[in-house]
């Protein structure tokens, strides 16, 4: 007899975190949210992979979430667990740590295998940093997401957003103040559309190249969601940030279907 999957509830300090970050993307543009999550992997075991644009994006991914009824647990920068208000409010909210470029990475990747084990829906973004990418495409990414749906065996599904680049500056917070006054002048639609889970079970862990063709199709996932988001936009953003940095060494071939 199979044992029940005791989900993990999420503490009511991140279910009203994400009710304030619904409030704060309300102020600051207008969050339009399409597709969905399937009931039964609503509150997990699951893995939300994501597209990663501007600072803002998790305030953006912690409303539409919310939006769905989902209250992920989000992989993020080590930075933000040593900030002295926001880091004691990440660990309560259940929030998973990772230092990138250190030993430690691997260790925050069993964390997570861990959590989505145990029933946790968590959100992480697949290139591992701010894209850099010209056109605000999908970039190259690491395999730690595949890595993580292979140990945990959960679902992964892709989602894609757009807009949150014209809230918030790559350089935040430098130049945040008059960016976040456009913000509010404009109302800049924040759109965040949630995919069709991805299909891995044709790959095996442990397979040579296995973890790299599974991280493949979950970023060609998320770059096919995001083309409907952005129609007037194919090629590069009309908003270009003069503070991005670009580079094209860990661009993705793949466009989107149209």
């Amino acid at each position: 007899m199979d044992t029940p999957i005791t989900h993990w509830r999420a503490p009511l300090l991140w279910r009203a975190a994400q009710l304030a970050a619904r409030g704060l993307v309300g102020l600051l543009g207008r969050l339009e949210v399409s597709g969905d999550v399937p009931e039964d992997l609503r509150r997990g075991p699951l893995v939300l992979a994501a597209n990663h644009i501007s600072p803002f994006d998790p305030v953006v991914l912690a409303a539409a979430c919310q939006v769905r009824g989902i209250h992920p647990r989000i992989m993020a920068t080590g930075g933000l667990f040593r900030a002295p208000v926001i880091g004691p409010l990440m660990r309560r909210a259940g929030h998973i740590r990772v230092d990138r470029g250190t030993s430690s990475v691997h260790h925050s990747l069993e964390m997570a295998a861990g959590a989505v084990a145990g029933g946790s829906v968590v959100l992480v973004y697949p290139e591992g940093r701010i894209g850099l990418d010209p056109g605000l495409w999908p970039e190259r990414g690491k395999t730690g997401t595949a890595r993580l749906a292979f140990a945990s065996g959960a679902p992964v599904v892709p989602v894609a957003q757009w807009g949150s680049h014209e809230v918030l500056p790559y350089r935040a917070p430098k130049g945040m103040l008059r960016a976040v006054a456009r913000a509010v002048w404009r109302r800049p639609a924040v759109r965040v559309h949630f995919g069709v889970p991805v299909m891995l079970r044709d790959l095996h862990p442990g397979t040579p190249g296995a973890a790299r063709r599974a991280t493949e199709r979950i970023i060609d996932a998320v770059t096919d969601d995001l083309a409907p988001l952005r129609p007037d936009e194919p090629d590069r953003p009309r908003h270009v940030d003069p503070g991005r940095p670009v580079d094209t060494s860990r661009s993705h071939r793949r466009r989107p279907a149209r």
